[in-house]
């Protein structure tokens, strides 16, 4: 008799949040989906197994800040399998490479060619993010065209998720408020959620900034609806969910109440520092992007490679410490959130941000088989951010390998990070 399977992992911790399941059970896969979630099926009914005794397994991860629109954006763009599957991640949104210009190139060379299902927030600029923002006198509101990304987003309303924009103390100096109200407009035209970086992105303009940071997220907060985005609550630069004083702006609170979202977006800003501070408050974030990117993520290249670039570290995004969202998982985990809150960071929260709750970030049976299985590993490890502040980790997932649509993909991509022993 055929096996009623194509594939069982068996024997794990299985952690949905969207289907309110955790404990042991095994997870049955055929022709690409989801097939049963049963306390013990059979050996004989599984064309193959795989043993996951002792390992986690969750809906596949979502990374919702990624920057894989690789070789359009120049350094800026990761290989997306790299950052994906081979991470353990199944699902990548990419935040703002993207813009109406260049999506149709996004569409045919990132998104049709991945073994990774990637998505995107499409910039609100015209340039998107080519060379990272890396030149800020291209993002101001001259910069910004409604009505054409109106309609490229309209277009693409498949991959198009959201919208990206800035909100930090170099284009404020410059521009104002104005670029936010340009990118609400375009938001509210598409329905999509707007999703704004806070802390401080480019320099100050030479003429100086009469700006002060704590004011910018109670002016761009007026603006915003319910189901936006603010990113980067953990931030080491000012402008931040901090204020200046060293405590929780009071309008964050206020934000939270009005039905916005936060997103991590850990990237080389992050500050341990900063994150004990907002999550001793009793926060917690919605999602947890990883913001990984050729500027804060080394690739080991072959020498002479025509992606080596030695001069990387000048770019304002650039960082010392290497990180991925699993190690991102582990750090929130040393700043005090549970492996039980953390879980849904990457699964079933990010699968309502971007508007497929039911279609991802979770193992019911009939969706797609997208799975992550993971590590839980017991230790002490030391954690250390781009500020110099160090943590140590006593609990460490590691991604061991994930399912994109019924497919293996193991974990071993050069990028991910080596724990350092404490």
């Amino acid at each position: 008799m055929q096996p009623a399977y194509d594939l069982v992992l068996k024997g794990g911790r299985v952690i949905d949040p969207a289907a309110g399941i955790d404990g042991k059970f095994d997870v049955a896969v055929k022709d690409g989906k989801i097939a049963a979630v049963e306390a013990d099926i059979p050996r004989a009914q599984a064309t193959k197994l795989a043993d996951v005794r002792d390992r986690l397994v969750i809906p596949g991860m979502i990374d919702t800040h990624a920057h894989v629109f690789h070789h359009v954006s120049g350094r800026f763009g990761l290989e997306p399998d790299m950052a994906g599957v081979r991470s353990g991640v199944t699902t990548l949104v990419d935040q703002g490479g993207a813009s109406l210009m260049t999506f149709p190139a996004f569409r045919h060379f990132i998104h049709e060619r991945s073994k990774t299902r990637v998505l995107a927030f499409i910039s609100a600029y015209v340039v998107g993010g080519l060379e990272g923002h890396f030149y800020p006198q291209l993002y101001g509101p001259s910069g910004v065209d409604v009505k054409g990304t109106v309609k490229s987003a309209l277009a693409n309303r498949d991959l198009v998720k959201g919208i990206k924009c800035h909100a930090e103390i170099g284009g404020f100096s410059r521009w104002g408020i104005e670029v936010i109200k340009l990118a609400k407009e375009i938001s509210r035209e598409t329905k999509l959620p707007l999703y704004i970086h806070f802390g401080q992105l480019w320099a100050l303009p030479e003429s100086g900034s009469t700006v002060d940071p704590d004011t910018i997220l109670p002016q761009v907060a007026e603006l915003l609806d319910p189901g936006d985005i603010l990113a980067h609550p953990f931030t080491r630069h000012p402008g931040g969910f901090v204020d200046r004083t060293g405590q929780m702006h009071p309008i964050v609170y206020e934000c939270l109440k009005k039905g916005l979202k936060t997103d991590v977006g850990h990237g080389s800003h992050f500050s341990f520092a900063m994150c004990k501070k907002v999550l001793d408050t009793g926060f917690l974030p919605d999602t947890l992007g990883a913001d990984m990117h050729g500027y804060n993520t080394p690739v080991p290249l072959e020498p002479g490679s025509p992606d080596e670039h030695p001069d990387d570290e000048m770019h304002p995004f650039a960082g010392a410490t290497r990180f991925s969202l699993a190690s991102a998982m582990t750090g929130l985990m040393a700043c005090g959130m549970t492996l039980e809150q953390v879980i849904p960071t990457v699964t079933s929260n990010p699968a309502k941000m971007i508007g497929m709750e039911g279609e991802l970030g979770t193992l019911k049976v009939g969706t797609v088989a997208d799975v992550s299985v993971l590590a839980d590993e017991r230790g002490r490890w030391k954690l250390g951010d781009n500020e110099g502040n160090e943590a140590i980790a006593e609990r460490m997932v590691r991604p061991i390998f994930c399912l994109r649509a019924g497919l293996r993909f193991d974990s071993d991509a050069t990028i991910l990070p080596q724990a350092e022993a404490a």
